[in-house]
This record gives structure tokens, C-alpha cells and sequence, in this order.
């Protein structure tokens, strides 16, 4: 059974950055298409980005596009979330998520079938 665990989240300043981690254990995460979401409170959970099984593709919600960079280590077994220029309303929980497939589309709808704990991004003066 795979599992994932993020890390990476704190406080960051307006305009600060953060790179978030997700490491996968008891399975390889190779074969999975890897996903981003984050939940603030009292909102929905909502999709950031997704990355496909090789990497070779990724998708981002508008507002984080150019700003978000969604990325994997197969070899690690870990993905990455790498935020810049972060605004207030990035503030939140990070999930990481993953669902099986060699595909090379991804999407960010909360349809996958493996999610870690989250990690808490704090974004304030």
C-alpha cells in the first residue's frame, strides 16, 4: 500500500517561498500520476497542480500558474511542490496524492486513491 508524507509547509512572507515534499513509501511512486491540493478553512479542497507518471507533463489551477512549479524524483520516490511569490490566499493544508497508471494525462479533481496527512502553509507578516 503506498503512503505518502509532505513536508516543507510553515510560515512564509508574502511573496516568500516554499518547497513542499512528498515521499512515498511501500510502493514505488513511479508508476503513479502525483497531485497537489490544499484546503483552507471553512473552504473545499481544491487542486493545484498534477504531474504524469514520467513527468512529462503537469497542469496547475490558473491562479498558481507561474508562480507553482509541480515536479518528481522517481528515483527518490518523492515529488515536489516548489512556491513562489506565495500569496495570502495560498494559505492552507497541502495534500499530496497519488493514483496508478502509466498515463501521461493528469488532472486535478479529488479522485485519487492515495493522499498523505497534509502540512500546514502559513502565509503572513
Amino acid at each position: 500500500q503506498l503512503q505518502l508524507v509532505e513536508s516543507g509547509g510553515g510560515l512564509v512572507q508574502p511573496g516568500g517561498s516554499l518547497r513542499l515534499t512528498c515521499a512515498a513509501s511501500g510502493r514505488t511512486l513511479n508508476d503513479h500520476v502525483v497531485a497537489w491540493f490544499r484546503q483552507a478553512p471553512g473552504k473545499e479542497r481544491e487542486g493545484v497542480s498534477c504531474i504524469s507518471y514520467s513527468g512529462a507533463n503537469t497542469h496547475y489551477r490558473d491562479s498558481v500558474k507561474g508562480r507553482f512549479t509541480i515536479s518528481r524524483d522517481n528515483a527518490k520516490n518523492t515529488a515536489f511542490l516548489q512556491m513562489n511569490n506565495v500569496k495570502p490566499e495560498d494559505a492552507g493544508v497541502y495534500y499530496c496524492a497519488a493514483e496508478s497508471g502509466y498515463t501521461e494525462n493528469c488532472n486535478i479533481l479529488p479522485l485519487y486513491s492515495s493522499w498523505g496527512q497534509g502540512t500546514q502553509v502559513t502565509v503572513s507578516w
